[in-house]
């Protein structure tokens, strides 16, 4: 008598699946929030829209554009994959000993291909505007730094030449990130309920741009960057690209991945530090023989 052999999992049930959903939805945060940026940049002037200079509500626009991208890219992966969509989550994820370390390069993978592909459709929809805004500003697509911004980060001009200003600042964007996150999806702190840990999350993003944001364009993501850096490197922007280089900063194209990978091993690792061990301390039960003198 044969003796059934045991079932594979398939393709979509193991790490392929979760793959799959992080191409899907770190795509969807590109494709939503860079698409903010490009109706803020070329897409309200071009269109007759607007006809004031870029301003405060642009940056509105942009900052709630990226905080619904990442809110719907988690609700689409979340429940697959965990919805890391960003290679600093990945990484806090593997050091805090969440996420098993074979993860770690195919997420990245999917991350950035979904990041690249993501890029491209937005390019595809805004080329037209793209061009139009270049011609009418007398600038070559290599040196228009605002059509590039679309896609990629550069630090602002207060820097200078600096790259610890900028790197610094990615650090603490992605740290908040990541001790947003980690508190939220803590059910024995006061993580939200109805699934509502996602739309929370999107927030967390909202409200790094609106206090970080305008130092060095909140990457807090290497993928988030480098996925469309990578794609208008092939389009024509050249070194603004790769290497990264401007009138006031050079080989900046690092520093949006470095800085994110640090700050969110840092920010995880301080909240688990800080925060937990409180938790516990606070839930468990006295001492036998001892009444609770508070």
């Amino acid at each position: 008598m044969a003796v059934p052999s045991p079932r594979r999992r398939s393709y979509p049930e193991g790490l392929g699946g979760e793959m799959i959903a992080e191409f899907l939805g770190t795509f969807v945060v590109i494709l939503l929030g860079c698409g903010s940026v490009a109706v803020s940049v070329v897409g309200l002037p071009g269109s007759g829209r607007q006809v004031e200079a870029f301003g405060a509500a642009n940056w509105l626009i942009i900052s709630w554009g990226w905080g619904f991208a990442v809110a719907f890219g988690v609700y689409i992966a979340g429940g697959i994959s965990g919805a890391h969509l960003n290679p600093a989550v990945t990484l806090a994820f593997a050091v805090r000993r969440t996420l098993s370390w074979r993860k770690v390069a195919p997420y990245w993978a999917a991350q950035l291909l979904g990041a690249f592909v993501g890029a491209a459709l937005v390019y595809a929809a805004y080329r037209w505007a793209i061009d139009a805004f270049n011609v009418k500003a007398g600038t070559a697509r290599e040196q228009s730094l605002n059509t590039f911004s679309i896609f990629a980060t550069f630090p602002a001009e207060f820097f200078g030449d600096s790259w610890w200003g900028p790197l610094l600042d990615q650090i603490v964007g992605t740290a908040v990130l990541l001790m947003g996150v980690c508190a939220l999806i803590d059910i024995k702190n006061l993580a939200p309920k109805a699934n509502l840990g996602p739309f929370l999350i999107g927030l967390v993003v909202f409200a790094i741009g609106l206090t970080f944001g305008t130092n060095a364009g909140y990457a807090i993501n290497p993928a988030r960057d480098f996925g469309p850096r990578l794609f208008t490197f092939f389009e024509g922007w050249g070194s603004l690209s790769l290497p990264g280089n401007f009138k006031w900063f050079s080989n900046y194209w690092w520093i949006p991945i470095v800085g994110p990978l640090i700050g969110g091993v840092l920010g995880s690792q301080a909240y688990d530090r800080l925060i937990p061990p409180v938790i516990r301390a606070r839930s468990a039960p006295s001492e036998a023989g001892r009444g609770d003198l508070a």
